[in-house]
């Protein structure tokens, strides 16, 4: 039996893919190990994220990683993706590319940001469907959770509440990509999934004064500031919001032990299930970065969301754990920032 869509291409059911031959356990546990032979299309492969995948796959003896640039295949262009896809027919997906910025970014520029994502999303999934991906995985992020979820936030709080207003057309953009997934399933039959990743740091991220996220953006700070003799160092907000934080190399094990793992239409909460304030956070990095000057902070820019933590039992439950703590990750992080910004390769 196949299905058939506007583009005038016929699309086969499950069936045809063998996905009938496993069967998810209620909670959504399975085990099917890729084939390392299997070509994979990590989306977003030079970004935070997507290079950490890139590793992982390199270091579990993946042989055929497809890994575009945006110079070679601009994910928000419909027509190049679709021919991509129709010659490079990878089996796997790993979508990680985004356009993602601090709350700076995301407050001034929601129309871009609402943008982009949605047509990478939508771009890179409907070529997927179209050429025949049987394994996908989406990631979101853990800010389309309603501003005052209950924490730690679980899966099923998604859709329950007002969003956070300083990165609301991201998150919109990000909880549309998730309902395409599970929409993908419900009409397919195809064991595509998505996960939710909690804040993010590690080698390549983006330490842009104004466009990075929370961390990159203290550790250039503190570390420009230990260079210059600053004798202080303003932070943006209270300094109370609670944070939590995984490193890239954590989240790269759990989207592979995902894959292999999970088949089930909601989405997986990914992090480390611990928080701190961000005050904590900036007197941890200022001490990594060898900064000794003041740390002060403007209480008239705002602080977004008061806490997300969020709760990690579905994916513990798969058997999956972090590794990296965060003063070890921080310490790796900050040297790498500073050994690429000395050899002029600093991505910011």
């Amino acid at each position: 039996m196949a299905d058939s869509t506007n583009t005038g291409v016929t699309l086969p059911t499950a069936a045809a893919y063998g996905v009938n031959a496993f069967v998810a356990a209620s909670d959504g546990k399975v085990y099917r190990p890729l084939d390392r032979s299997a070509r994979v299309f990590v989306a977003g492969s030079r970004g935070l994220v997507g290079s950490a995948v890139r590793r992982k796959l390199a270091r579990k003896g993946f042989t055929d990683v497809v890994a575009p640039g945006s110079a070679e295949l601009d994910l928000r262009e419909r027509r190049a993706v679709f021919d991509w896809f129709a010659a490079r027919r990878p089996d796997v997906v790993v979508l990680a590319a985004a356009r993602v910025g601090g709350i700076k970014a995301n407050a001034t520029r929601p129309a871009e940001f609402l943008s982009d994502n949605l047509r990478i999303q939508v771009n890179t999934l409907d070529a997927a469907l179209e050429h025949g991906v049987e394994r996908l995985l989406f990631l979101g992020s853990s800010c389309i959770y309603p501003k005052f979820a209950e924490q730690p936030i679980r899966e099923e709080a998604l859709l329950t509440g007002p969003l956070e207003p300083t990165n609301d057309a991201y998150a919109i953009a990000k909880i549309a990509g998730i309902l395409q997934v599970q929409a993908v399933r419900r009409q397919y039959g195809l064991p595509w999934i998505s996960a939710m990743p909690t804040n993010l740091y590690g080698p390549g991220d983006n330490f842009h004064p104004e466009h990075s996220h929370v961390l990159p953006s203290l550790i250039r700070r503190f570390h420009e500031a230990k260079k210059s003799g600053a004798r202080r160092v303003v932070n943006w907000g209270s300094g109370t919001p609670r944070r939590e934080f995984l490193h890239t190399d954590d989240l790269a094990r759990a989207c592979l032990h995902l894959i292999e793992h999970y088949d089930a239409d909601g989405p997986v909460n990914v992090g480390t299930g611990t928080d701190l304030t961000v005050r904590e956070l900036a007197e941890l990095v200022a001490d990594v970065a060898g900064y000794r000057g003041s740390v002060e902070w403007d209480t008239k820019q705002p602080d977004g969301t008061p806490r997300k933590l969020l709760d990690v039992s579905r994916l513990t439950m798969l058997g999956w754990a972090p590794r990296i703590g965060l003063r070890e990750g921080i310490a790796r992080t900050y040297a790498w920032y500073v050994e690429n910004l000395e050899s002029g390769t600093l991505r910011r």
